[in-house]
């Protein structure tokens, strides 16, 4: 594998993809008021940021309207409310997870939407469903993203077919995805050396998706971006489910290409991010979700761990130990 471009250099093909409102929206329930979301909007334009994910197509039929906000479910009106016909060069993203979503219903031909990118998720076992899903998308006229969630744990023949098969597909993104926040630089260096592998036999891009678990969202995002991946997942100071994600603020600081801007971000995280915390707020790495990371394990439990306000961090390890 190797380097790709210098660190004082920047490459042309890198895109940015801020997460916020979906990653984020794990933590609140997706209950952002419209003038935050607006403010997010106007200054990742101004940073130039590539993608903005506003949430999920989530299906009505499966989760209850009334207890989740409008961005679990990111209906077309609601969006327009924000972006007008978004007349900027940022493009509009939305992730739709297999088997929760009603996508023959809910998503409508791209030339009814101002939804550029439908970025589906998936496990190992819902492929073969997820491949259905991004070859409708795909025919829709979006362009099409697949998260394969949980590569930690996933057995690695099996990962070795299912990116083949997904390299076959109509997805123009296949994303490396550390739903745990449990992978190292050196293992993700070797995980996008594969990705990249079947990215080049097919002519698709790879972007990478961080959990801060272990504090290294950040640094595997770029060790990810040295050798090719190109497609770079963040959020505005790391906002996401848990632990949270890699810092819009520190990719920002770390990439060359003068069309981005820190200082629309920074002045987004003064006026925004800190009164949300003040007000609450909850995410990022703490010891609870340093251990489920250490373990390869799922961060529900030290959500709820999280949650109940507990301290007793050595129970909480015993009782993770005792999973495995």
């Amino acid at each position: 594998m190797e380097q790709k471009g210098e660190l004082i250099s920047y490459r042309p093909d890198i895109k940015v993809v801020d997460c916020t409102i979906r990653d984020g929206g794990l933590v609140n329930n997706f209950y952002f008021e419209d003038q935050f979301v607006k403010n997010l909007y106007t200054a990742n334009v101004a940073a130039g940021v590539d993608y903005m994910e506003f949430g999920y197509k989530a299906s009505k039929e499966i989760f209850d309207v009334k207890e989740f906000g409008k961005w679990k479910f990111c209906d077309e009106a609601d969006i327009r409310e924000i972006v007008g016909d978004n007349n900027t060069e940022l493009k509009i993203a939305v992730m739709a997870d297999v088997g929760r979503t009603d996508y023959k219903k809910d998503i409508i031909p791209k030339s009814e939407s101002v939804i550029d990118i439908i970025r589906i998720a998936t496990y190992i076992n819902t492929i073969p469903a997820a491949v259905e899903m991004i070859n409708y998308c795909h025919d829709l006229g979006y362009e099409t993203s697949i998260n394969i969630m949980a590569v930690s744990t996933a057995n690695e023949n099996e990962l070795d077919i299912a990116l083949d098969i997904l390299g076959q597909s109509q997805a123009d993104v296949i994303y490396l995805v550390d739903s745990y926040g449990s992978l190292y630089p050196e293992q993700i260096r070797r995980m996008a050396d594969k990705y990249l592998a079947v990215a080049e036999k097919y002519g698709k891009k790879v972007g990478i998706h961080a959990h801060n678990n272990q504090q290294l969202a950040f640094a595997n995002t770029v060790e990810a971006c040295t050798f090719g991946v190109s497609f770079l997942d963040a959020t505005m100071s790391g906002m996401g489910r848990g632990a949270g994600n890699c810092y819009m603020e520190l990719l920002m600081g770390f990439l060359r290409n003068p069309k981005y801007n820190i200082n629309p971000v920074l002045k987004f995280i003064q006026n925004q991010i800190l009164p949300l915390k003040k007000a609450g707020v909850v995410w990022g790495c703490d010891v609870q979700y340093m251990l489920t990371g250490q373990q390869n394990q799922h961060p529900r439990s030290a959500i709820a761990f999280t949650a109940d306000e507990r301290e007793d961090y050595s129970n909480f390890y015993q009782t993770l130990l005792d999973r495995e």
